[in-house]
């Protein structure tokens, strides 16, 4: 039987806000355990939750930039569940009125373009942090998690495959980002999501029952754990079994899944509406106020990179992924003025490997967008070759000086002079009778023979478009 995967993803990104979602404690990352859970925050009997407006201000952020309806009126109410690392008892969140609603965005698999629909985002408060090592045997709980601000982002079960549930998962970290609304530090916990999966024979309409896969905080391990449950389901299905509904935990180690817990329904979890706040009301003005801080969104910016410089539609891709990415091809090329082609070539080829060779992000490069555009310009003009540019390059991010400045020192000026180039090609054809005869008789190949001739002589500054244009005369 041929299966269908019927995927959905439950993204859930913390809010960038300084302090928690109903109390000022803080949410910095790092803090000793324990230290940053405020009597609100833990539920102590007689404190009052006070909703922080920040948080409201990057829903409605978020609502807007994926072109859904920011709700006029939302409520808050309470999710009860009993676990170690949740102190109240309860989960204060959204239910039946979500801030946002009924929206969507587009991801591209294998050159193909999908729409995938996004149900709702609602504001919740996060929970505690179980901690399992060091405690031998024994689970220790870090509160200083509780209340901090998320937005848990639902999707449609649109996605078909793994790989189209990790483009979608890139695409809200990408949004978040450009948005500002959260730093997308998956190490750190601030985006993670819930994968639910669910299999079906090809062409049923009815989905078949599904798993939840618990707090997948990397793209890789969404992939695998979603690819892994597939098999599983497969598995259980063609061997005449029923596929239970289940939260279900992935072992990264093991490239498994195993077991957490039955699956709860809404009606588990007895929501109602949160008797200490009010409803959250969203005026015009408000909105307005927060639709004219959207940035130039990633979609947007590809076409516009496709357009206004005639990139592929492969490498606007790539550099509208990172608000800061896309932000330092722009200013290379502004300061440069060159070849926005040459510019991509650089950003995403050596600049990029040398970034990954050494773990940092676009924003801790050591070759800033000006001294990498003063390095372009003399490739442009022809005062280096690019391969000497690479040799300045190593140097740039040794901080050794601006691109002139190494120029001058290193001595690395490419040679022009015809005459010069000319005088070189005659010595190497005169010392090398046999290769000029072989070559003559046929042998092309040996074309490059000659050129490597040259360029070791001029210890490789002999301008490389003079130095084939000679040699083809002169071995003509």
């Amino acid at each position: 039987m041929e299966w269908e995967v019927v995927i959905g993803l439950e993204i859930h990104a913390q809010l960038a806000t300084k302090s928690k979602i109903f109390s000022r404690a803080s949410t910095a990352y790092g803090a000793a355990p324990n230290t940053q859970a405020c009597t609100v925050d833990l539920g102590f009997p007689g404190v009052l939750p006070v909703l922080n407006k920040e948080a409201v201000r990057m829903a409605a952020k978020f609502g807007l930039a994926i072109g859904a309806n920011v709700a006029r009126r939302s409520v808050f109410a309470r999710k009860n569940y009993f676990y170690p690392d949740l102190p109240k008892g309860y989960q204060i969140s959204q239910f039946e009125l979500p801030i946002v609603e009924t929206g969507k965005t587009e991801i591209e698999v294998d050159g193909k373009t999908k729409v995938v629909g996004i149900t709702r985002a609602h504001l919740e408060e996060d929970a505690g942090k179980s901690l399992h090592e060091d405690f031998h045997g024994k689970t220790g709980v870090d509160l200083n998690r509780a209340g901090t601000p998320l937005l848990e982002i639902v999707s449609e079960p649109d996605m078909r495959s793994a790989k189209e549930a990790v483009a979608y998962m890139k695409k809200i970290h990408s949004l978040v980002r450009y948005l500002e609304i959260c730093d997308g530090n998956m190490q750190e916990g601030s985006l993670r999501c819930d994968a639910n999966v669910s299999m079906r024979p090809k062409g049923q309409e009815a989905f078949g029952t599904r798993t939840e896969l618990k707090n997948l905080n990397s793209f890789r391990f969404v992939e695998r754990a979603i690819n892994y449950e597939i098999e599983r389901q497969i598995d259980v299905l063609e061997g005449g079994g029923e596929v239970s509904q289940e939260t279900r935990l992935y072992d990264a180690d093991n490239n498994t899944t195993r077991p957490m817990r039955s699956k709860e329904e809404a009606n588990d979890y007895r929501y109602f509406p949160d008797p200490d706040l009010l409803p959250v009301t969203v005026e015009d003005d408000f909105l307005d106020a927060v639709k004219a801080t959207l940035p130039e969104l990633p979609d947007d910016k590809k076409h516009r990179f496709i357009s206004d410089f005639g990139l592929s539609a492969y490498d606007a891709e790539i550099l509208t992924s990172s608000r800061d990415l896309a932000d330092y091809y722009e200013a290379v090329i502004t300061a440069s003025g060159g070849s926005p082609k040459l510019c991509v070539n650089w950003v995403m080829g050596e600049l990029a490997g040398a970034l990954n060779k050494n773990s940092l992000d676009i924003t801790q490069s050591p070759v800033s967008a000006a001294q990498l555009a003063g390095m372009l310009k003399r490739i442009e003009d022809n005062t280096i070759s690019g391969k000497i540019a690479k040799q300045v390059f190593e140097a740039l991010w040794n901080q050794e000086g601006d691109a002139d400045t190494i120029i001058e020192q290193k001595g690395l000026k490419q040679v022009t002079d015809s005459g010069a180039i000319e005088a070189v090609i005659d010595e190497i054809i005169s010392n090398n009778a046999a290769q000029v005869e072989a070559y003559r008789g046929g042998k092309d190949k040996l074309f490059g023979f000659f050129v490597g001739q040259v360029m070791k002589a001029t210890k490789g500054k002999a301008n490389p478009k003079q130095v084939n244009e000679l040699l083809k005369s002169k071995l003509a």
